[in-house]
């Protein structure tokens, strides 16, 4: 399994792993009131962010994920600064506020091109379906901006299999693919298998982006220790005392392997992601340390029987 690969049937080519930079930025006012930041707390810094960005680039993970919403652009001007000049490559979304129609797409775009300093975009997502926004209309505005060069990929984001597939051939229409569909998959979050997103995605040839990977953190075995979670991440089922037992078994399990590996239970829950060749798992760095530590994932191979073990045991977790 190489460290590269195309996603979906585009021309982009993209490491195994990325970075979710959802709360990157110094957002002002009431950004500072998005969910981005209510929910994980804020990131630690511009400083922290450049050693994150610093210590991904260094490791190869190269793709890093915004979103116009995140922080009102404030997570998209941070990370246009951090990559300018280098071999980065950006994903954002559209829209930008919540009450957005299909045709507010191309001054959207325009707008997050600004706030990146960039003329193209490297993948362009839409953040979420909407009754206000018909996929089919919105594809071919997505397919204008493939031609006029301003976005190489284009990407959905929170999509069912059925709104895959309208997007998909909207798309096939203009000659597009559809390169992509970031949703929420891991070991404690396992519904991309049973609501037929996976298996859509491997049937388009889509690639799954998986956010939260690491469980909100809970995977990663920290606030098993002693940490507590910040921001609102702290009133999330997984963090309740009523989940503490069964989180704290897969976590043991995760340990277990991966001191096999010499490693910890969050590369291993990484790599369980990675294994499968139709996902990419987009981990939040908020310092160099936690950078660092994600792109470990990329060193080690999980053997045949690792992956069922962890697969078999968070069984549960599909529903």
């Amino acid at each position: 399994m190489g460290t590269t690969r195309m996603l979906g049937r585009s021309e982009l080519r993209v490491p195994r792993l990325g970075v979710g930079a959802m709360t990157w930025g110094d957002p002002l006012g009431l950004s500072r009131f998005t969910p981005a930041k209510m929910a994980y707390g804020g990131a630690e810094g511009a400083e922290e962010e450049a050693r994150a960005f610093e210590a991904s680039l260094a490791a190869g993970v190269t793709l890093f994920d915004t979103a116009a919403m995140y922080s009102h652009g404030a997570s998209e001007r941070r990370l246009g600064e951090l990559a300018h000049g280098t071999a980065a490559l950006i994903a954002t979304k559209f829209p930008p506020r919540m009450r957005a129609t299909a045709e507010d797409l191309p001054r959207a775009l325009e707008a997050s091109l600004a706030r990146l300093g960039r003329p193209t975009v490297d993948l362009y997502q839409h953040h979420y379906p909407a009754n206000r926004v018909d996929i089919g209309r919105l594809m071919e505005l997505m397919a204008d901006a493939v031609e006029a060069g301003k976005v190489r990929a284009v990407g959905v984001s929170n999509y069912s299999a059925n709104q895959m597939r309208i997007a998909h051939a909207a798309l096939a229409g203009r000659g597009v693919p559809l390169a992509s569909n970031q949703v929420q998959y891991s070991l404690l979050r396992r519904q991309p298998e049973t609501n037929g997103v996976l298996d859509t995605c491997r049937e388009l040839e889509v690639t799954l982006i998986a956010y939260q990977p690491l469980a909100s953190g809970a995977l990663t075995g920290k606030y098993l220790a002693g940490a507590r979670p910040r921001g609102l991440r702290r009133f999330m089922p997984l963090f309740r005392r009523s989940r503490r037992e069964s989180v704290a078994s897969v976590v043991a399990l995760l340990r277990e392997i991966g001191d096999g590996h010499g490693t910890g239970p969050t590369q291993v829950a990484l790599r369980w992601l990675i294994e499968n060749d139709s996902v990419l798992p987009i981990p939040g760095a908020k310092n160099g340390t936690q950078a660092r530590a994600n792109a470990q994932a990329l060193a080690i191979t999980l053997a045949p029987d690792e992956i069922e073990a962890l697969t078999r045991a968070t069984r549960a977790w599909r529903d």
